[in-house]
C-alpha cells in the first residue's frame, strides 16, 4: 500500500492543504465550549443580555469560519483523492496492457476488472477520510483533553483514563477485522467471477436449461459471501456501542464529580457544561475515527492487492536498446518481405501445467509459403502460433524470424509486422472503419476497401448504410459469425503483415468464400508467410506444408498428398469430413 502513495506526487500542496483546513476547524471548534462556559457563568448567571448577545454572536462567526474551513478542505481532499486514484487506475490498466498472457491466464479476468474498480475506489475513499480526518480526530481528541486540563485539572484526569481505554477497544477491533476483510474482498473476486461467466456464457446456459443449477451455484457463492461479511460486521458492530458506554459512563462520572465540585464551590456550572462538551466532542470524534479506521482497513487491503498485481512481472522480458537494433538491422522485419519463421526443435510448458503442450516442434516456413495446422482438439494448434508474436516463450527451443530469435526483437516492432486472426471474432463497438483501422491507424479508404475485397467482406460491407461508418454493436453482436470473421481477417490485412495468423478464423464461411479468401491471400502483393489454424483440411490441402499435431507433437509434415500417404492421423482427419471415392471436391459425408 505504501508504494501507491507515489500517486500522489503532483498533490502535494492538496495533502497538505486539507488536513491544515480540518485542523483549523477542529481549532475552531474546541473554542465552543469556552464560550457556552462563559456565557452560562458570566451572561446567564449575571442575567448580562447584552453580553449573552455578543457571545452568541462569536459562536456563529466560529460555525461560519468552521464551515468555510471545512468545505475548503473537503474540496483539497476530494482533488487529491480523485486525482490520485485517476493517476492510479492509468498506471494499473498501462500495467496490466504490459503484462503476457501468461499472466493474465494466472491472475484471471474477473480479479484484475475488481482491482481496476472496488478496490480503487475503495483505495480512493482511504485517502478522503485520511486527509480530512486522520489528523482532525487526534487533533479533537486530545486537544479536549488539553482544554479540560485548562477548566479543571482533577476532573481531567478521568479523560486521562478514558483516551487510552477507548483507544484498545478501537485499535483491538482494527486488528482484529483486518485480515478479515482481505478475506471478504477474496469472496467478492470469486462472485464477480462467476456473474460474469454467466452474462458472458448465458446463451449456452439457456440452452442447456442449467438457470435453475447456476442460480444455486451463485447462491451458494453469495452465502459465503454474505456470511463473512455477517461476521466482520458484527466485529466491527462492536465499535460504536462499545465506546458509547465508556465515553457514556465517563460522562456521568464526571457529572457526579463536577456536581460534587459545584457544591464544594471549586466548579462553576459553566465550567461542567464545557467539561461534559468536550466530552461529548471525544465521543463524537472517537466515533469518526473508528468508522474512519474501518474504511482506512479496507482501503489498506484493498490498496496492498492493487500492489500485488503491480509486483507481477511480465513472464516476457523485453529485448535491450541493441537486440531491438539488431534486430532490425538483420532483415526480417526491416525489409519488404520476411525472409523465414523457423521453429528449431520448439517445447512449451504453461505456467502450472503438469506436462508440455508442446514438444519438439521442429520445422521452416518462407517467404510466400502458406504452412497448413491441423489436428484434433487440444493438439496444440494455437498454441504453436501463438509463439511466433511471443504470446508465450519457448519453455525449450527457440522460434527465429530470419534466423533471429524473436525474444531478442522489440515486442512492439514484432508484432507492428504480423498480422493476427485470433480463434474468437472480436470486434469493438464503433464503426467499421474503426474498427479496420486497429490494423493500421493511419490506412487510406482504398487501403481498407482492398483488405475488405481481399477478406471477402467488401460485398456486405458495400450494402450496409453508411459502408465503412456503419455501426458496429459492442463484440460485432449486430454482424452474424461469417461477418465478424471476414471483419476480423480485413483487420489484420490492412496493417500488411509480413506474417499472416489465421487461427482458425474462417470456421464460420462457407466453402466458397474459404476458398475465394485463401485464392486472395495468395496473390497479396507483399508474399506473406501466411500460417492458416484449422480443424478442416479443405483450407489447408492446397498449403504448401501442413503440420499434424496431436497431443503436442507434430506426427506428420509435408503437402496434403504426402500426407494421405503417409500419415494416419491426416488420414482420419481427411476421411472423416470427405468420402474415400470423392476427388478434391469439398462435398461432406451425409450426416456430416
Amino acid at each position: 500500500m505504501k508504494k501507491l502513495l507515489v500517486y500522489l506526487k503532483g498533490y502535494e500542496r492538496e495533502t497538505v492543504l486539507a488536513p491544515l483546513f480540518k485542523m483549523l476547524e477542529a481549532l475552531f471548534e474546541l473554542f465552543v465550549p469556552l464560550v457556552m462556559a462563559a456565557i452560562i457563568d458570566t451572561g446567564i448567571a449575571n442575567q448580562n443580555r447584552g453580553y449573552v448577545v455578543r457571545m452568541c454572536l462569536v459562536l456563529v462567526a466560529l460555525g461560519i469560519i468552521g464551515l468555510v474551513c471545512s468545505i475548503t478542505a473537503q474540496f483539497f481532499a476530494a482533488k487529491a483523492a480523485t486525482g490520485f486514484s485517476t493517476k492510479l487506475r492509468h498506471a494499473l490498466f498501462a500495467h496490466i496492457q504490459g503484462l503476457s498472457y501468461t499472466e493474465m491466464d494466472t491472475v484471471g479476468t474477473s480479479t484484475l476488472i475488481t482491482r481496476m474498480t472496488s478496490d480503487i475506489n475503495q483505495v480512493q475513499s482511504g485517502v478522503n477520510l485520511v486527509l480530512r480526518l486522520f489528523l482532525r480526530s487526534p487533533f479533537i481528541v486530545f486537544g479536549a483533553m488539553i482544554m479540560a486540563f485548562t477548566v479543571d485539572v482533577k476532573a481531567a484526569l478521568l479523560f486521562v483514563v478514558t483516551i487510552p481505554l477507548l483507544s484498545v477497544v478501537v485499535f483491538g477491533i482494527m486488528l482484529w477485522t483486518m485480515p478479515m476483510y482481505k478475506r471478504v474482498q477474496a469472496a467478492l473476486d470469486k462472485i464477480l467471477g462467476l456473474t460474469r461467466e454467466n452474462l458472458t456464457g448465458v446463451r449456452v446456459i439457456r440452452a442447456f436449461n442449467r438457470e435453475e443449477e447456476e442460480r444455486r451455484h451463485f447462491s451458494a457463492d453469495n452465502e459465503t459471501l454474505t456470511g463473512l461479511q455477517k461476521s466482520v460486521g458484527r466485529i466491527s458492530g462492536l465499535m460504536n456501542p462499545v465506546t458509547y458506554v465508556i465515553v457514556n459512563g465517563a460522562i456521568v462520572l464526571l457529572l457526579y464529580t463536577g456536581a460534587v465540585r459545584v457544591d464544594a464551590g471549586a466548579l462553576t456550572q459553566g465550567q461542567v457544561v464545557a467539561l461534559v462538551n468536550y466530552m461529548s466532542q471525544i465521543l463524537v470524534e472517537l466515533v469518526k475515527l473508528a468508522n474512519l479506521i474501518i474504511t482506512v482497513t479496507k482501503a489498506i487491503a484493498c490498496g496492498n492487492r492493487v500492489q500485488s498485481v503491480f509486483e507481477l512481472e511480465n513472464s516476457l522480458k523485453a529485448a535491450g536498446k541493441q537486440d531491438s537494433q539488431k534486430g532490425t538491422k538483420t532483415g526480417g522485419f526491416g525489409q519488404d518481405a520476411c525472409a523465414t519463421v523457423q521453429f528449431d526443435h520448439v517445447c512449451l510448458t504453461y505456467a502450472g501445467a503438469g506436462s508440455e503442450a508442446l514438444t519438439d516442434i521442429d520445422f521452416t516456413a518462407k517467404a510466400g509459403e502458406t504452412v497448413g495446422i491441423i489436428g484434433g482438439t487440444g493438439s496444440g494448434k494455437s498454441s504453436v502460433v501463438n509463439l511466433i508474436p511471443r504470446f508465450y516463450d519457448a519453455t525449450k527451443g527457440s522460434v527465429r524470424i530470419d534466423g533471429l530469435d524473436v525474444r531478442e526483437y522489440d515486442i512492439e516492432t514484432l508484432r507492428e509486422k504480423i498480422g493476427i486472426v485470433p480463434q474468437k471474432a472480436v470486434l469493438f463497438k464503433g464503426s467499421i472503419e474503426d474498427n479496420l483501422r486497429w490494423g493500421k491507424e493511419e490506412a487510406t479508404p482504398e487501403e481498407l476497401w482492398k483488405a475488405l475485397e481481399i477478406s471477402q467482406a467488401k460485398e456486405f460491407v458495400e450494402k450496409k448504410d453508411g459502408g465503412l461508418r456503419a455501426q458496429v454493436a459492442q463484440g460485432g453482436k449486430n454482424l452474424s459469425g461469417g461477418q465478424r470473421q471476414r471483419l476480423t481477417i480485413a483487420r489484420a490485412l490492412v496493417r500488411k503483415p509480413r506474417v499472416l495468423i489465421l487461427d482458425d478464423s474462417a470456421s464460420a464461411l462457407d466453402f466458397a468464400t474459404d476458398a475465394a479468401l485463401r485464392k486472395a491471400i495468395r496473390t497479396m502483393e507483399n508474399s506473406p508467410i501466411v500460417f492458416i489454424v484449422s480443424q478442416r483440411t479443405s483450407s489447408i490441402r492446397h498449403a504448401d506444408k501442413i503440420i499434424v499435431l496431436d497431443d503436442g507433437r507434430a506426427v506428420g509434415m509435408g503437402t496434403h498428398q504426402q500426407l494421405l500417404e503417409n500419415c494416419p492421423v491426416y488420414q482420419e482427419i481427411y476421411y472423416s469430413q470427405f468420402d474415400k471415392d470423392t476427388v478434391g471436391q469439398p462435398v461432406a459425408k451425409e450426416g456430416k
